[in-house]
Order: structure tokens, then sequence, then C-alpha cells
């Protein structure tokens, strides 16, 4: 299929390619290290070709995790995430019709936090934010900062106003946590369990919390078909209806006030990123709609040929799975073209 979007695609500052380094080897394998640091580091590189070579029209690229949820004093990462806004808006600036970009935003504070997201859709053109889960803050990093209280309300706002949305992305366990969970068990930091952990811990709350009651019409798009989350949801469900919402009401507590998946269905969406599998994403279907659900690839940690050649190479399972050519082509790119108001770009016809 061309003219695919795609749009979990990392990319990291070249004057931190010393930590970016560090980092990988939490989750790169030794024998992809080289091509994972050309690609982060150069985003319009060679990932460019390879688009073009698998038919994605466009990308849409944002910082890496942990990127500024990982800076614990507020004006170094407020700093840094405007470097990192700035650093890809030049970037891409020459492909307009090939690249997008999300904003890193620094989390220590909503109100910076909501300007420096204003900035970068009014003066860049991006297409909305990408957060790495939970802020971190304090001395050794072990404040986590959640975006599901109600000071968080003027950032949710400025989403609404500005119309973009919000994509809440994993990061890698750190500090204390770190050591005592996952200290003797390291190779489950990241996409086996680390990540959706952590991120559907914060989705929920901000679902339990009532941040979309209070907010409708905001936009958030979570990575991996879903986090581990769409396989939980008859469980997550009853438990809400069988014994948390009635806890709730009984102490006067606030609480969601719809069914889980309503909010699947009118708020959140889901991204095949990192997760190649048909009968996955025909569960995910079955449940939220083909209309709640992005083609992408969540390059430099997985390859684009993999994930191009998954969604090309497995087209007439994955059309039958889902409902149709129709349903098909809009995972592919019809989806993402209303959500994020695109315009015409490469193959964006074809």
């Amino acid at each position: 299929m061309r003219g695919k979007v795609s749009l979990e695609e990392a990319f990291e500052i070249p004057r931190f390619a010393t930590q970016t380094k560090e980092k990988a080897e939490l989750y790169i394998a030794p024998n992809n290290r080289e091509r994972y640091f050309e690609e982060i580091l150069n985003p319009c590189g060679n990932r460019l070709e390879l688009s073009n070579k698998h038919g994605i029209g466009y990308t849409i690229y944002s910082i890496y995790s942990p990127g500024p949820q990982g800076w614990t004093d507020r004006k170094e990462c407020e700093a840094y995430a405007t470097e990192c806004n700035d650093y890809i808006a030049k970037e891409i600036k020459a492909h307009p019709d090939r690249m997008g970009a999300f904003a890193a935003l620094s989390m220590h504070d909503p109100h910076q936090a909501s300007a420096e997201l204003t900035r970068c859709v009014k003066e860049y053109g991006f297409l909305g934010a990408l957060v790495n889960d939970a802020q971190h803050a304090g001395p050794e990093g072990e404040e986590y900062i959640f975006y599901d209280q109600p000071e968080w309300d003027i950032f949710w706002q400025t989403c609404v106003d500005l119309d973009v949305p919000f994509y809440l992305h994993p990061e890698p366990p750190v500090g204390s946590y770190l050591q005592q969970q996952y200290a003797g068990r390291k190779y489950l930091i990241g996409p086996p369990v680390s990540f959706a952990n952590g991120v559907s811990l914060h989705v929920l709350g901000m679902i339990v919390n009532g941040v979309f009651d209070r907010f409708p019409k905001l936009k958030v798009i979570l990575g991996h078909l879903g986090e581990h989350i769409p396989g939980d949801f008859w469980r997550i469900d009853h438990w809400f209806e069988h014994c948390s919402r009635p806890l709730a009401e009984s102490r006067g507590d606030l609480f969601a006030k719809e069914r889980l998946i309503h909010y699947f269905r009118n708020n959140i969406w889901l991204t095949t990123s990192g997760n190649f599998s048909t009968e996955t994403l025909k569960f995910c279907v079955d449940h939220v709609g083909a209309e709640r659900v992005l083609f992408s690839v969540d390059s430099p940690y997985e390859h684009i040929d993999v994930g191009c050649g998954w969604y090309d190479g497995d087209a007439d399972k994955i059309t039958a799975a889902v409902g149709g050519e129709a349903a098909y082509k809009a995972i592919g790119r019809e989806n993402a073209k209303k959500l994020f108001k695109l315009g015409q770009y490469y193959d964006c016809d074809a």
C-alpha cells in the first residue's frame, strides 16, 4: 500500500549521541545498534529512502524515550524540549509533503507545557505532542508527575483548543523502581512488560480520574495496539462496574462517568507500532472499530521493512481481519489523514 502514514518514529539530537548509545544497551541488540544509531540521529537520512521503498508517504517524528521526561531539573528539561522542537522543525523543513512532527514537552509545569505546545503548533505546524509517560522530578528522579490530576486541566484544555492529539508513549524504568523491579529481570525492560505497565497505569488513571469526562473532545493516542489494555477490556470493565464504581460512589470519590470501552471508541486511538500481529489487530478492531486504529512502525526500534512488510505482505489477511478494503486503507492512511487534518502529501491518493 502506497501513501501509508507512520507516526511513532523517533529521533534524538546528535549532540546527545553518547547518551543515546548508553541507553540503547537496555533494549537494542548488539548487531542492530549501528542501524539504530544511524536512524535515530539522522531522521532525514536513510529512513526517507526506506519510506520510498516501502510505501510510507508521510512520517511524523517524535523525540526518543525518555526524552524530556527523563530530565529531572525543570529549567534544563524545558530548554532541552525546546531544543528538540527547534531541531526537528529545521530537519524536516525541506520535506513538508513527507514529514511532520510531534512536540516534545517538559511536563514539570502544565502552564509551560501548554505554552510550548502552542508555540510548536502555531510556529512550526506540529501535529500534536508526544510525551514519554510520567515526568521524572526530584534529586534522584524518584518523583513521578502524572497528568491525570485537576492541575493538568489547563494543559488538556490547550490540546482541545488547538485540536491536536496527545501521544502517550512509554519510558524506561529508572532509579529505585528500576533496581527493585527489574535489576533481576532486565530482559523484561521495554516492550515485554515495563513499557505497557507504565502507560496503562497512566491512561487508566486519566479515565477513572475523569480527564475525558471533563474534556470529551480530547484525543489521545496509544502505541503498540493499546499497551496490553485491549486484552483486558472485559476484566477491567467488569471490575470497574462490579467493585470500583460502587466503592467510589459510597465514598463520594470521583470516578469515570462512562464504561471503559466508551473512551476507547471516542477519545483514544491505537497504533500498530511495534505490534505487527494480524490476530491482535483483528481483536482491537472488533472492540474499538477500524476507525480508531492507525498504522505505525516504531522505527528505529523496529525495522521499517518489517512493519511495512507485514502490512503490505499480509494485506489479504489483514483486509479480511479488519472488515474489508475500506477499513484496510483507513488504518493505513485515511484515519491519520482525518485525525491530523493532513493536506496533500506524497502518494496520499495512491
